[in-house]
């Protein structure tokens, strides 16, 4: 009886095994590069990637305070080379596997937390998740690399009633901290205000110590130099002058005024009187 087989060469690609089946049972795994296989009797019937993929998972599911949210998480996982068998031959569909895992992790954690509380915790969950397919996925010859939560996105309705509660939130403490610099304002002019008064009342007390001091210059200057005037009649001097000034300032402003020959008379009474009793403060 004549055998008609022979030897073929098989070529696998870097990052790969092959899986070689002698009609229809395992036989052997075949490594990167080339490799002789007895064909027809042997045959490579599949090949696995070693390189490291990743699985996009959407699953929706409510929150403790009964908001549907919409989970995203990515998950890296990869073939290990030790076991390719278990890889290739007890799982039909790893992708349906890690799927159905993520499902049940998110939907068991995920309503135990209130919305914000689930945004504070995408890392716990990713952990989550992490931890319970490394433990699953080890004994069908998968290592789980990673797992992120890509993404956690409620309804629009509810996310424009969180931007809503967030704005007046800023708007509200922003009218606080307008408020508050409008009081320090407020305080700072006032404080200004009465400093100016303070400052414009010792000018004003100055004015009138050195006017008077100037008076008693002139009055006590003018007695000495001219013989027998008494100081009634310097102050008549500086009176009269003073009023014709007044006369000719208001003149300047185009008002038209009673005139009175008394009042020079009515003013030194009321100038005399005044300068009395500031002279009496001066020497108290």
């Amino acid at each position: 009886m004549s055998w008609d087989g022979c030897l073929c060469l098989q070529c696998v690609r870097e990052k790969e095994v092959g899986v070689v089946e002698d009609l229809g049972e395992f036989k052997r795994l075949i490594g990167e590069g080339p490799s002789c296989i007895l064909w027809p009797l042997q045959s490579v019937v599949g090949r696995l990637s070693l390189r490291v993929q990743q699985l996009d998972v959407v699953c929706e599911t409510k929150t403790k305070d009964n908001v549907f949210v919409q989970v995203a998480v990515a998950v890296q996982y990869r073939v290990m080379t030790e076991s390719a068998y278990d890889a290739w031959y007890r799982l039909t569909s790893p992708t349906s596997q890690i799927q159905a895992y993520v499902f049940d992790v998110i939907r068991s954690t995920v309503p135990r937390l209130e919305l914000d509380q689930a945004f504070e915790s995408k890392d716990d969950i990713a952990q989550a998740v992490l931890e319970q397919l490394q433990s699953v996925m080890k004994d069908y010859g998968y290592a789980i690399v990673n797992t992120l939560v890509t993404d956690l996105s409620p309804d629009h309705k509810v996310k424009a009633s969180m931007n809503e509660i967030n704005a007046a939130k800023r708007l509200k403490e922003a009218a606080s901290h307008q408020a508050e610099a409008d009081k320090v304002r407020q305080v700072k002019a006032a404080e200004a205000e009465a400093e100016a008064r303070y400052l414009s009342g010792l000018g004003v007390a100055r004015q009138r110590k050195a006017i008077v001091q100037g008076l008693q210059a002139s009055v006590s200057e003018f007695s000495d130099d001219v013989e027998g005037a008494s100081p009634k009649d310097v102050m008549d001097i500086l009176l009269l002058s003073q009023y014709f000034d007044t006369l000719n300032t208001v003149g300047a402003n185009s008002l038209i005024l009673e005139h009175d020959p008394a009042t020079v008379a009515n003013l030194q009474r009321q100038v005399g009187a005044s300068f009395m009793t500031s002279n009496k403060d001066l020497l108290s």
